[in-house]
């Protein structure tokens, strides 16, 4: 059985970004794509494990490149993903799902050894409480990013709203991590402050958590709160800024304190932010963000 320090769980897809007056793009993505990018640049070895379109699996291309084993499970589609920025503030956005590859079943996913295993999803049709059951049986130190389960999908329209999820307690305790942002936060625990919404999930019996917003990102552990700054120059790479943070944050937690984890993946995802596309920094690169900005 392969063996990992971190997988990564959820769809490949295409997205299809516009921005504020700016010119529209399609590349590959995915919370997928951004966390195995970031979280190999760690230094950690690190697995995608993908459903999406055999025929579209030549967009894999640029995790294979970076040493990211990917494990396909095939589907009829691979998921498409619209997101438009209707003002000059990044995080107000309109988010449409044209296509999905579908819910991921815990029998489709490989037996996989890990340190650590992410439920990294962009809406609610990949992840269901059956699939968190079993990869829980399957004893993972389990995290999931909670824009999986509140962005949800209109089967007619494709379009994505946000709301309150039912089963979040049931998710959340069955969790050693989760990751959520400030709008995400406020929807779930109805705080807008982002450290008593932090709280709310620590009380739900998650002990660690993430939530970001446009400032910076705020970190709960062993009872006690962390907040770095973010130092990113430009806004040009906004999307994907949740999945990488965490994802950094997630690799460098597995040797290191919370502190430091948390000003490293500060300093990662600032970089990424001012370029399109993943992160594709270097070691050298957030070391010396660290230590001029964190």
């Amino acid at each position: 059985m392969n063996s990992y320090d971190i997988i990564f769980l959820g769809h490949m897809c295409y997205d299809e970004i516009t921005p504020y007056m700016g010119r529209t793009r399609v590349s590959p993505g995915s919370a997928v794509f951004c966390s195995a990018m970031a979280a190999v640049g760690t230094g950690k070895r690190v697995a995608a494990v993908v459903k999406m379109a055999l025929a579209d699996e030549a967009i894999l291309q640029p995790m294979r490149d970076a040493y990211v084993d990917t494990y396909v499970i095939p589907a009829e589609q691979t998921t498409y993903s619209v997101v438009i920025h209707p003002e000059p503030d990044v995080d107000v956005r309109k988010l449409i799902l044209k296509k999905s590859a579908g819910k991921i079943r815990i029998g489709e996913v490989p037996p996989l050894g890990a340190r650590c295993l992410h439920l990294a999803g962009i809406s609610d049709t990949e992840f269901d409480m059956d699939l968190i059951v079993g990869l829980a049986d399957r004893r993972y130190s389990l995290s999931a990013d909670m824009q999986s389960f509140v962005r949800q999908v209109d089967p007619v329209t494709g379009e994505i709203a946000f709301r309150d999820v039912p089963s979040k307690q049931a998710i959340v305790e069955r969790l050693d991590k989760v990751k959520l942002d400030a709008v995400e936060a406020k929807i779930l625990t109805g705080c807008d402050d982002i450290e008593q919404a932090a709280l709310r999930f620590e009380q739900w019996g998650c002990p660690e958590i993430m939530i970001t917003r446009a400032d910076g990102v705020l970190a709960r552990a062993g009872q006690r709160t962390y907040f770095e700054r973010f130092s990113h120059r430009n806004h040009m790479g906004r999307t994907g800024r949740g999945d990488t943070v965490f994802a950094a944050y997630l690799g460098r937690r597995l040797d290191c304190e919370v502190a430091e984890s948390l000003k490293f993946a500060a300093a990662l995802v600032s970089i990424k932010m001012e370029s399109h596309g993943p992160f594709l920094g270097t070691m050298k690169d957030v070391m010396l963000r660290m230590k001029q900005n964190h």
